[in-house]
């Protein structure tokens, strides 16, 4: 059975969602986070994303980020693969770095982009 495909909006914001494969702590030094954020910056220039915050785990990441494009699964796609290659280059290594599918979550202006970015 086919996956539903995302509903992405111009005018959207989302709470994106994503671990490591296998749940390995991609993030567990602190090379690899910053490794992640001026790939994430280099993204959101990309794809004129309005990042509202963002957080770092050893084995997944959160973005609040908004869309005034539409690019969402786009977007993604090239930050999951282009952290992933770079990761895998670095550590001479090979293969699928994130778990499956992003989650992404709509977000609605006010107390719950609030309680989000607290």
């Amino acid at each position: 059975m086919p996956r539903k495909p995302r509903i992405e909006s111009s005018d959207g914001l989302y709470h994106v969602i994503n671990r490591g494969n296998y749940r390995l702590a991609v993030f567990a030094t602190e090379a690899a986070r910053l490794a992640f954020e001026r790939t994430l910056f280099e993204g959101c220039k990309r794809f004129g994303w309005r990042l509202q915050a963002f957080y770092l785990m050893s084995n997944h990441f959160h973005l609040c980020l908004s869309t005034p494009l539409g690019n969402l699964s786009g977007g993604m796609g090239w930050l999951q693969g282009t952290y992933a290659k770079r990761f895998n280059a670095y550590r001479r290594d090979a293969g699928h770095l994130f778990q499956g599918r992003f989650k992404s979550l709509a977000v609605e202006p006010g107390t719950h982009l609030k309680n989000l970015v607290d």
